[in-house]
């Protein structure tokens, strides 16, 4: 049924994190269609967030300052105080906004966990994905320096 599906699921959740305060886009509507016997499609809606720049389009553009280093560890460090483990954290799910604003998007594989050690491994994804994105482009990007700026915007959330 419905609340069995991944669309169900993420609008629940997103809900939840938008009622904490959470910077994740408010989900409007989810609908599922089956489709045989095993199969469904689903959509789920949310609003439209204040930009859309991504943090991969963002490296892609040039580097990036501590103090938006830190915001980005800020946003993933509440996200981790209220326990909500992004299994999809990557540089091509959070947003940056113009006025330093940080969003984390794409949740359909995420869930409320009490804390722990899956912590530090959504981390390590990230630092995957932001060596990856950054892979080619000129230096300066993404190194060490701004990998601690993120972790103290981590810690100081």
């Amino acid at each position: 049924g419905a609340n069995r599906t991944r669309a169900f699921r993420e609008w629940r959740l997103l809900r939840e994190l938008r009622t904490a305060g959470l910077p994740v886009p408010a989900p409007v509507a989810a609908r599922y269609e089956r489709d045989g016997l095993f199969f469904y499609r689903a959509d789920l809606v949310t609003t439209e967030l204040p930009t859309r720049r991504t943090l991969a389009h963002a490296l892609a553009d040039g580097p990036i300052d501590a103090v938006t280093w830190r915001a980005v560890g800020a946003c993933v460090g509440r996200l981790h105080a209220h326990g909500v483990h992004h299994a999809d954290l990557n540089a091509h799910n959070l947003l940056l906004g113009d006025d330093g604003s940080v969003y984390a998007l794409d949740f359909d594989r995420g869930r409320m966990r009490p804390r722990g050690n899956w912590e530090q491994a959504v981390l390590e994804r990230l630092q995957r994905s932001l060596r990856k994105v950054t892979t080619g482009l000129p230096a300066g990007r993404f190194d060490d320096a701004a990998w601690q700026h993120l972790l103290r915007g981590v810690k100081d959330a």
